[in-house]
């Protein structure tokens, strides 16, 4: 299996099925210039962007479909499909009047009944659109260009609701479509953005063809994130999946490729060397690591316990383990939330940053009232950077005095047994790592991790009317004083239970030819204003 003969033999095998997969089309050196040829972080195993989080199916999307604001480099919404809102002097009535000229790839206007029968769609699944819909009394359209949310009570985030590009974007459907069972894929690919799906040319689990949307009405502001300006400057994206690391490295610096959603870390040093290639942090906030307890069973339903791991845990040992000593490739961060964000203050630094007393933190575990249960960490041997910090945190426990087993295996499997609700035993465990996007980390809402839902609330059994109430209690805020309180409370709180213990936030890496410019920087690879030379 580890063969190196096998493993070049596959490598060769690979290269030559994705050579052989761009070569289809044929495409002369005109074509070829007006052609973005991308390698994706993964198959794109659902093409409509409503039904999962990954990321390979929202880089799909965004090219695809428009949304109504987009976010700048700050996190603030900005108006994308709309010329703009008003609010009632109530807070009550959200008026959105749509830009003129909108259209969807089948050439039907957008209407504001496209972007109701959406935010219903959307807000079936995503936790802050949930949110919003659980403030809404209905919905309704003046006239083809507007629409508007008419709410229970106020609610003074309507806007960040309907802007958050992570974990789900609000992604702007025909009615015809988004009326449909939120929970079922829907039949047909059409957006209204700024790249049409080519359908006929889809090859699951190999090729994805994009045509410019030659009717797309672009905004005029600078691009930033995901608002502003949106211009295709290519005629053609073709993405090909090439599985082999290495293999996607050797076809970026052959010239085959333009362009790599995520290079592996491991190879990033040897892109950076390549005369023509660009490696650089996808952007300044990527992913954000945390370990989940199980609050249902002993040891950790005792949240002294709990406080004590946070406060063992070094940082810097898990960022490194991902990225070595490129400093600038991570950030330490001791909040629940993404520090950086307006708002967002590290109140466990104190503690969590201080120097490790083992002797005195040991003690402190028995003071606590450990009894000896085991511990169990499931850990994906397959993800190299969850599994390394599984093994850290296991060294860290030991330290403490708990009694530690690391149960191995692959990543498919931790996340269904990260569901089980069994005691240790019977299929039970004790911690988890995982990682998200910095980005759906920004407020109390929109991160499940924090979210003490009773019902379908994220595996690991927290649960936390208070942290609902100031959910509840942050969105219903009508002033920056009222809405920043209430973000405080839900901070301290999150820290002080140990919805997770956050582990700092590290950047993929993505590269590109050199001869690529206008790459918008963004958690994902967008496409718009891209262009070669």
């Amino acid at each position: 299996m580890n063969d190196n003969r096998t493993t070049a033999l596959r490598r060769r095998t690979v290269l030559a099925g994705a050579t052989a997969a761009l070569a289809r089309p044929a495409l002369g050196q005109s074509s070829r210039a007006t052609t973005l040829r991308f390698v994706p972080s993964a198959n794109l195993s659902f093409t409509d962007p409503s039904i999962s989080t990954a990321g390979v199916t929202i880089v799909h999307g965004f090219a695809v479909f428009d949304c109504l604001y987009g976010v700048d480099a700050k996190n603030r919404p900005t108006p994308q499909m709309v010329e703009g809102h008003t609010v009632s002097d109530d807070s009550r009535i959200w008026t959105f009047r749509l830009r003129e000229g909108l259209k969807f790839h089948d050439g039907t206007p957008v209407r504001g009944a496209d972007c109701i029968a959406s935010i219903k769609r959307w807000g079936a699944r995503d936790s802050f659109g949930q949110a919003l819909i659980a403030f809404t009394d209905r919905m309704d359209t003046p006239d083809d260009r507007s629409f508007r949310i008419l709410l229970k009570r106020p609610m003074g985030v309507v806007v960040d609701a309907l802007a958050h590009s992570a974990p789900t974007p609000l992604f702007v459907l025909p009615e015809r479509l988004a009326s449909g069972d939120p929970f079922k894929p829907v039949t047909e690919i059409v957006g209204s953005g700024p790249y049409r799906f080519v359908a006929s040319e889809y090859v699951p689990g190999s090729r994805m063809i994009y045509q410019r949307n030659e009717a797309y009405v672009s905004r005029t502001e600078a691009p930033e994130w995901t608002s502003g300006a949106k211009r295709a400057w290519f005629e053609r994206l073709e993405w090909t999946v090439i599985p082999d690391a290495s293999t996607a490295a050797a076809a970026l610096q052959s010239g085959e490729v333009d362009w790599l959603d995520a290079a592996a870390l491991e190879l990033a040093p040897r892109l950076a060397k390549s005369a023509n290639v660009v490696v650089r942090n996808t952007s300044p906030f990527g992913l954000g690591s945390v370990a989940r307890f199980n609050f249902a069973i002993p040891p950790f339903n005792n949240p002294a316990l709990r406080r004590i791991v946070r406060d063992a845990i070094t940082q810097e040992d898990y960022l490194r383990s991902i990225h070595g000593d490129d400093e600038k490739s991570y950030s330490t961060c001791y909040s629940a939330f993404l520090c950086g964000l307006p708002g967002v203050t590290e109140y466990a630094k104190d503690t969590m940053g201080a120097p490790k007393d083992f002797t005195k933190l040991r003690a402190a575990v028995k003071a606590a009232g450990y009894n000896g249960e085991k511990v169990i960490v499931i850990n994906p041997v397959d993800y190299a950077v969850l599994g390394n910090q599984g093994l850290i945190t296991a060294d860290v426990l030991r330290q403490l005095g708990f009694d530690v087993q690391v149960d191995s295996m692959d990543f498919g499997t931790m996340m269904q047994r990260r569901t089980s609700k069994a005691a240790i035993g019977q299929g039970g465990w004790s911690i988890f790592h995982t990682s998200a996007a910095a980005l759906s980390l920004a407020n109390p809402a929109i991160s499940y991790f924090t979210r003490g839902l009773a019902e379908g609330g994220w595996p690991g059994s927290y649960i936390s009317p208070e942290a609902e109430r100031l959910v509840d209690t942050w969105m219903s805020a009508t002033t920056e004083s009222a809405r920043q309180a209430a973000f405080d409370a839900a901070q301290r709180l999150a820290l002080d239970d140990v919805a997770v213990i956050p582990l700092g936030f590290w950047r993929p890496k993505t590269a590109y030819h050199k001869g690529i410019t206008g790459i918008v920087e963004c958690d994902y690879s967008l496409f718009w204003n891209a262009r070669r030379g």
